[in-house]
């Protein structure tokens, strides 16, 4: 089984002035770890409930090109990026720049926003739920558009564009990978069958993930998809794999056996390099071994 690390947490000894240093130190231990991806969330505030909004948070994307200049093998992106956050042409064109700056390792992660505070706060506009899954849908399609040859006009019901011009194109052929985060039934599951080469599953339980790959497997044959050709990822949730090894790996035993291929765990410490460290030298050897 494959594994990511995502880096959530900006609450971290000397900050904001040791955080380059954290995020450097972090990305040396994932990549000597054998980690698949490297990812951060896409807020503007720390979420509550995690900590509180007034916590530090760096933005995303501004990030993954500093990690770009400071990784070599490992892919990198969002967990993901809310939709209503940035115009789609641009939002498409800075993931098409951390592909190339990081030589063909990006991918773009979105989901449909959930944090309204976040939106309130910065004067995003944060429409309704059916509305949200609509931009959503059309993001995806203008980003498989402005990966393509097709450089001409776009017009939805939510956003217009007049030209796709993307240059210089993306490294990866035919495209970065898309992963769409959820657990939705009705529309996410959807979305990824029709459009992702990824989910990013947020349900924990292996009977819920059963579940949910169940209906995307149903959603693959509605659209004679492949359902084979879409990467299953999920997050673990509150498990700490380096506090609980064996009953981390007996979970990872579990959901494997449903069909997921890939766990992304959160770095719970206050030095995440370090944690990384630990996981690679008890975890992940034994975490290799489930799936093959």
């Amino acid at each position: 089984m494959r594994f990511g690390f995502h880096f959530l947490d900006f609450t971290l000894p000397g900050y904001p002035a040791s955080l380059p240093d954290h995020l450097i130190g972090t990305a040396e231990a994932v990549e000597q770890a054998g980690t698949s991806w490297l990812t951060v969330q896409d807020h503007f505030l720390q979420m509550e409930g995690f900590q509180t909004a007034h916590d530090p948070m760096l933005e995303s994307w501004t990030t993954l090109g500093f990690l770009a200049a400071h990784t070599r093998t490992v892919r990198l992106g969002t967990v993901v990026t809310g939709v209503t956050y940035r115009n789609p042409g641009i939002l498409v064109k800075t993931a098409t720049t951390v592909d190339v700056l990081s030589r063909g390792r990006s991918f773009l992660g979105l989901g449909a926003a959930w944090y309204e505070r976040e939106h309130a706060a910065y004067g995003i506009a944060y429409p309704g739920m059916s509305e949200r899954f609509e931009m959503l849908e059309e993001t995806l399609q203008i980003a498989l558009q402005m990966w393509s040859d097709d450089d001409g006009p776009y017009d939805g019901a939510h956003y217009r564009l007049a030209e796709t011009i993307n240059v210089p194109a993306a490294i990866q052929r035919p495209h970065p990978p898309l992963v769409i985060g959820g657990s939705g039934e009705q529309k996410t599951l959807r979305f990824v069958a029709r459009y992702a080469d990824a989910c990013n599953l947020n349900v924990y339980e292996p009977d819920q993930v059963a579940r949910k790959l169940e209906v995307l497997r149903r959603r693959c044959d509605e659209v004679a998809r492949d359902y084979a050709s879409i990467e299953k990822t999920m997050q673990t949730g509150g498990w700490n794999p380096v506090a609980d090894p064996d009953g981390f790996l007996r979970f990872a035993e579990e959901v494997a056996a449903h069909g997921i291929e890939h766990v992304h765990i959160r770095a719970q410490s206050d030095d995440p390099a370090g944690y990384v460290a630990r996981f690679a030298e008890t975890v992940a050897p034994r975490l290799a071994e489930i799936g093959v």
